[in-house]
């Protein structure tokens, strides 16, 4: 009866947790992007939606078919992204686990002993010989642990908001292999645009070179012009050769990231749009909202603070309820009987209430750790919010820049072959040597990869301000 006595007790002090109470540390969040000009920031479209939604195809804002299709795929096929799916299931599993705690735990159980017993136990004299006997028993135990001082509640809350950041990792890492593939997509096609401007200068001067080399087995020309020719000649044949092996290179990391061997993956041909996408930066106060690391390093605090309420609850008592009822018998035929029942209430084992006396210092260093650890999370969660502020930031400047740069090569590009060709109808009238056409077409030919290199710039570093956004967006340009 004493344990049905302390059963309201409990039922009181149930679910009382000493974890402090959780706040989202504050962070010094600036009201525009520095590197937004001051007319454009009322242009930009306030960030949606939060992590937790839906960030959508943001890809397909590209116009590229091809690359619609290879993401899909990589969301299906990614061995890093299947992984971190597993890790999801594995947190899930742990707060199971967790929460079974919260539940009595009822166990069944069958068996038989026989017994030979002395005389000395039943106070016998010595020698009286006593029957052996056989007890089968069948009995259903009971145990519970009343979540005193909210153990239980704080670890089912630390087991929550673990599932939470791994579900927000495995967003991070949906959107981080959205923005690799689309970068390593766009620096392929960079690099076959390249090669398309190289491989014509090529064929080019091995054309001169052919021209060149008539001439100077008829005297027309000297050594000197031959050998500079063939020089510029084999010095874009050697260019031509890296550019092969980055186009390569590239597209070994794109089989990579679909899953697949890199011999059976080929991409077709292509070419880069002229003029990425605009993408609305939003408000800086939004990237706490849409960025899946920083949900991610904000979920790992809460963590971090209800894991201090358990680590504060080992100083306290435990109160274990315990119980057993079944049948005893000698007779397997009578083991049914209510006559044979048998039961227990109370500590089968040990004892129902027990409190540390002496631990060593062990509790106390437990919840040392336990602060220690939500002093790193809270350092971590600001580090990540100032490091994806700065990302913006260095997205912002690299489009900004480099669309100047675009509008500047595009007029080098047009002067550069314009003076190519005056070049070349001076030399054909013998205005002037080889030296200044070799000049020319060098000049020209390296504006020309520059107009492509700076366009597959600009698509990647679109993407990158995706990513460093938090994903998804609404161009309201």
């Amino acid at each position: 009866m004493n344990t049905l006595r302390l059963l309201p007790l409990a039922l009181v002090l149930a679910g009382c947790s000493l974890a402090p109470k959780f706040e989202t540390p504050p962070v010094a969040v600036p009201a525009a992007f520095k590197e937004l000009a001051p007319d454009e920031r009322g242009n930009w479209k306030t960030a949606e939606p939060g992590d937790a939604l839906p960030r959508g195809a943001w890809w397909t804002v590209f116009g590229d078919p091809l690359l619609d299709a290879l993401e899909n795929e990589a969301r299906v096929s990614n061995q890093d992204l299947k992984a971190a799916a597993a890790r999801v299931t594995a947190s899930r599993a742990v707060l199971g686990l967790t929460t079974a705690e919260r539940l009595p735990r009822l166990d069944g159980g069958f068996g038989a002993m026989r017994s030979q017993p002395g005389p000395v136990q039943p106070g016998l004299p010595p020698g009286t010989k006593l029957d052996p006997y056989t007890v089968l028993r069948a009995q259903v135990t009971a145990s519970y642990e009343v979540d005193l001082f909210g153990r239980i509640a704080d670890s089912v809350r630390a087991a929550r908001e673990d599932v939470a950041a791994r579900e927000a990792l495995y967003a991070s890492m949906e959107l981080t292999l959205a923005a690799d593939l689309a970068q390593t997509y766009f620096a392929a096609r960079q690099a076959e645009a390249e090669l398309g401007v190289l491989g014509a200068a090529v064929k080019l001067r091995a054309e001169g070179v052919q021209l060149l080399g008539k001439q100077y087995a008829a005297g027309a020309i000297g050594e000197f012009d031959l050998a500079r020719a063939r020089t510029e000649l084999a010095t874009s044949e050697a260019d031509l050769k890296a550019l092969v092996r980055s186009r390569a290179q590239f597209e070994h990391a794109l089989a990579v990231l679909l899953g697949r061997p890199p011999a059976e993956f080929s991409l077709s041909g292509g070419t880069l749009a002229a003029t990425p996408p605009q993408v609305p930066a939003g408000l800086p106060s939004s990237l706490l909202e849409r960025r899946p690391d920083v949900a991610a390093a904000q979920r790992e605090m809460a963590a971090a603070n209800a894991r201090i309420g358990v680590a504060k609850a080992a100083f306290f008592p435990v109160l274990n309820l315990t119980g057993a009822f079944g049948f005893e018998s000698g007779d397997i035929t009578d083991l049914f009987q209510w006559s044979s029942k048998t039961w227990v209430l109370g500590p089968i084992a040990g004892t129902m209430l027990a409190a540390p006396i002496f631990d060593g210092g062990r509790n106390r260093a437990n919840l040392d750790r336990a602060y220690a650890a939500l002093e790193e999370s809270v350092a971590s969660y600001r580090q990540r919010v100032l490091g994806a502020f700065s990302e913006v930031e260095d997205n912002l400047v690299a489009l900004s820049t480099l669309a100047a740069q675009s509008q500047a090569i595009a007029v080098a590009v047009e002067q550069a072959s314009a003076a190519a060709k005056i070049a070349n109808v001076r030399y054909t009238a013998g205005a002037t040597g080889y030296l200044d056409v070799l000049d020319a077409e060098r000049t020209r030919l390296t504006v020309a990869r520059q107009e492509q290199a700076l366009r597959g710039a600009r698509a990647v570093t679109t993407v990158a301000l995706i990513r460093s956004l938090g994903g998804g967006f609404q161009s309201t340009h």
